[in-house]
């Protein structure tokens, strides 16, 4: 998360806006907070360019929340679904509780290392859901579909990493502990006129009508999580938006990815063309493999944190969302030369 935010966020703990409160004690419904509510909804709309006609929300649950609740309102018949790893696996898995699903291609044959191509979407599908940023195999669509059907997409770790065409979508969801804010609050951002058209009976909870109804307060909204994202839209908005964004994030990928191909030690697991900008993943190189445990060894002993990769790849991982300064990729760089240099 950018510094600004974080500090900001501990100093609203201490007293928020002045009042002597905590940003954890205000109410909710007092005009302080309806106000960074207010903010934090029209910095999404600006800084993504969301069209009319579109509802930005602030739920809990997080994203694992959105897998069944985009079939609960969106699912009639049938849906279809792009398998590209773990999380849309999942996404699948909640959907097959309320109709027909449809998986119309998959990369787990080569354990998630590709997104998929070349594959059919049924013209009788309610909606198609994607997952743009897979993070434990590091792949990710790049770019906005143009489908001849409702666009749903889970972009809880690439939101605001690059300019999105949001009328595309029907409907975009994110976790927003990736590129937002602290976890604890989940990022809808919905047509309104896509809702409303199941037969079935709905929760409150879990009817996004309700949810947009009620501004986001039918119920007590994470405070502090929506804090922390208004500070952090602001931070994305003052270094150049989503452009700007994506801007460094391709130069922050290119310095690590350019590193991994030369280096003779590693080597990515990632198709080429379908590699992440958020999510780097990399494994020893062949006849190297006996290396990993000194590797990470050395690697924590040069500062470097959080870098072991899921257990579903092995090797390492190494996250560059947004908020990750160029300079921090620069020392994973020179630790994995500094390392290659001993062998």
């Amino acid at each position: 998360m950018p510094r600004v935010a974080i500090e900001a966020t501990a100093q609203a703990v201490l007293n928020f806006n002045g009042s002597g409160l905590s940003v954890m004690e205000v109410s909710h419904r007092g005009k302080d907070f309806e106000a960074v509510l207010n903010e934090t909804q029209a910095l999404v709309k600006e800084i993504l360019s969301v069209p009319d006609g579109y509802s930005v929300l602030f739920l809990g649950g997080g994203a694992s929340m959105q897998f069944c609740m985009v079939p609960f309102n969106l699912l009639e018949k049938k849906a279809a679904y792009l398998n590209t790893g773990t999380w849309s696996s999942k996404a699948m898995k909640e959907a097959k509780g309320f109709g027909e699903t449809v998986e119309v291609a998959s990369s787990k044959d080569a354990n998630f290392s590709y997104i998929p191509k070349n594959y059919t979407i049924p013209t009788d599908v309610d909606y198609f859901h994607i997952t743009t940023n897979n993070t434990i195999f590091g792949t990710q669509l790049k770019t906005d579909m143009n489908v001849n059907t409702m666009l749903v997409a889970d972009m809880s770790s690439d939101i605001f990493s690059r300019p999105t065409d949001v009328s595309r979508y029907g409907l975009i969801y994110a976790g927003a502990q990736k590129n937002l804010s602290c976890a604890g609050v989940t990022l809808v951002i919905v047509k309104n006129d896509i809702l409303g058209k199941v037969s079935r009976h709905i929760p409150s909870m879990l009817d996004y009508r309700v949810h947009i109804e009620n501004d986001s307060m039918y119920n007590t909204p994470p405070v502090l999580p929506i804090f922390t994202a208004l500070q952090t839209l602001k931070w994305i908005k003052t270094n150049g938006g989503v452009e700007g964004m994506q801007k460094l994030n391709k130069t922050k990928a290119a310095i690590l990815y350019d590193e991994i191909d030369r280096n003779k030690l590693f080597k990515g697991t990632a198709a080429t063309e379908d590699r992440s900008v958020m999510n780097i993943c990399f494994v020893m190189a062949d006849g190297y493999k006996e290396l990993e445990d000194e590797f990470m060894k050395f690697a924590q002993s040069k500062g470097m944190v959080g870098i072991k990769g899921h257990r579903s790849v092995g090797g390492f991982r190494a996250s560059t969302y947004n908020a990750m300064p160029i300079e921090s990729v620069q020392a994973l760089v020179d630790c994995m030369k500094e390392f290659e240099s001993k062998k």
